[in-house]
């Protein structure tokens, strides 16, 4: 398959004005930006760290840093100690060290996350803020599956005005006749803009939290940066939503528990026009993702609007051998672009 350079979407996107094009951002958005804080290494070297018996063994065993394929096979040996009739004691034990990995990787990410959205340089959040205008401004939607905040705070540092990602504030004495500074409005809760919503964190993110009957969103409060009031819900024991399931049918079966995350999965089923992606390898762990790709192609139904590409940023030989080998699974055209020709962080 051709491999072709980000200039060549900026190209395609200019020849079809009346096409919505989608951004898809996996890990490698954030390791662009440091991979010192946000590839695996950095998570499993800060787990391995911990000095916890469990988790050590675990990491002993498991030779991968890949928390994906470790959950996925503490996940297996559950099952199989349960077919096998094993001991209920050794079964327990395993469950909670796959909880504890899983808590203890969302402490990794945020103690190594930087502090404050000022970390980010100036120049280079105006320059990631301009790449992602790119995509809002032909009328698509940006898609995560960062936990990280990166995305977050380039949104909103830079006034993106044509974004959204559902969440909003409610009255809550609207038939109370009070000036407005004596009006009283509620935390940021999911699903008052849901209509406008072009923002999805398909696998939750950092700032949100799900508190029983809503999803609510952590903010600035009190003087203190967004991280530490996130670290304060922590410690008290609030975790925010999160997918860390092994496969993906575990990560499928976690986000259709979840209303917020339903509703972001069902959003990338309906996208029409093309897709790109940027950092995201449809690894092993990503069957759901493509499944979704493929209910927004319609394969088989001549039915429009649809999506009709998809742009698939590659780093390597290696990462472009794998998706050529890939290739097949896609229900729509497939185009490899050269993901280093794309200057996210204004460092080229």
């Amino acid at each position: 398959m051709k491999l072709e350079s980000f200039g060549d979407v900026l190209k395609a996107i200019g020849r079809n004005k009346d096409r919505e094009f989608h951004l898809l951002l996996g890990n490698g958005f954030s390791v662009a930006y440091d991979p010192d804080i946000f590839s695996y290494n950095a998570l499993h070297e800060f787990i391995a760290n911990l000095d916890d018996e469990d988790l050590s063994k675990i990491l002993g065993v498991i030779q991968t840093k890949n928390f994906e394929i470790i959950m996925q096979q503490l996940d297996n040996f559950s099952a199989l100690i349960d077919v096998f009739g094993g001991g209920v004691r050794l079964k327990e034990k395993i469950d909670a060290a796959s909880t504890k990995l899983k808590a203890s990787l969302l402490d990794a990410v945020k103690e190594l996350h930087p502090q404050h959205v000022f970390t980010v340089p100036e120049d280079e959040s105006a320059a990631c803020s301009k790449y992602l205008t790119t995509f809002l401004n032909t009328g698509g939607k940006i898609f995560s599956t960062n936990y990280d905040l990166l995305l977050y705070w380039i949104l909103m540092r830079n006034s993106i005005p044509n974004h959204c990602d559902g969440f909003g504030r409610e009255l809550e004495n609207p038939d109370e006749f009070v000036p407005p500074e004596e009006q009283v409005w509620s935390d940021l809760y999911w699903g008052k803009h849901r209509a406008e919503q072009n923002v999805f964190y398909l696998h939750g993110a950092l700032p949100f939290f799900d508190a029983g009957v809503v999803i609510e969103k952590e903010v600035y409060a009190q003087h203190k940066y967004l991280l530490q009031n996130i670290s304060s819900r922590m410690e008290r024991g609030e975790y925010p939503i999160f997918v860390t399931d092994g496969d993906g049918d575990q990560k499928l079966s976690h986000i259709r528990h979840n209303p917020y995350l339903t509703d972001c999965y069902d959003n990338l089923c309906a996208a029409t026009g093309s897709l790109v992606t940027f950092g995201f390898n449809f690894g092993p762990y990503d069957e759901h993702i493509i499944d979704a790709i493929n209910r927004a192609a319609k394969f088989g139904r001549k039915s429009f609007p649809k999506l009709l590409s998809i742009y698939i940023g590659t780093y390597s030989d290696q990462d472009r051998d794998h998706i050529n080998s890939i290739a097949h699974k896609f229900k729509c055209k497939v185009h490899i672009y050269d993901a280093t020709t794309a200057d996210v962080w204004g460092r080229m």
